[in-house]
């Protein structure tokens, strides 16, 4: 299981080719996606054209929601999180599901991790700058 952020499926969704290249190279591994990712991703789209095609698009990856008991750790999680380090709901939210899966989560937005405790991250390939 590959559990993938926004800013990673929009590398692979621009066709940008180090996120085309290393999605080729995880063979038959499931990608995994937040429900959260995917409102982010429809959040980015301008009209109804664009919308179908995401979804379209998103049809073989493996889209998972939180728990009532996950979401009831990530309302502890953002209330202690939030005004020290300033991290996002929807990051928390992410990075519960995460957890919960026990899984690492492959984002190049790690920064807005690091103040979440027992959450492993990843960069999957290398952004060219």
């Amino acid at each position: 299981m590959i559990f993938v952020d926004t800013d990673v499926m929009v590398d692979i969704l621009r066709e940008y080719p180090p996120a085309l290249h290393w999605l080729a190279s995880l063979a038959d591994e499931e990608i995994v996606l937040s429900g959260f990712v995917v409102l982010e991703l429809l959040q980015g789209c301008n009209n109804n054209r664009e919308v179908k095609l995401l979804e379209r698009k998103l049809e073989n990856y493996h889209i998972v929601w939180l728990s009532n008991t996950d979401f009831n750790i990530v309302l502890s999680t953002f209330a202690k999180y939030y005004l020290s380090n300033g991290i996002g709901i929807i990051d928390t939210i992410i990075s519960q599901t995460a957890i919960s899966l026990n899984t690492i989560l492959h984002t190049f937005n790690q920064k807005h991790y690091e103040a979440i405790p027992h959450l492993k991250c990843t960069q999957p390939y290398s952004r060219k700058k």
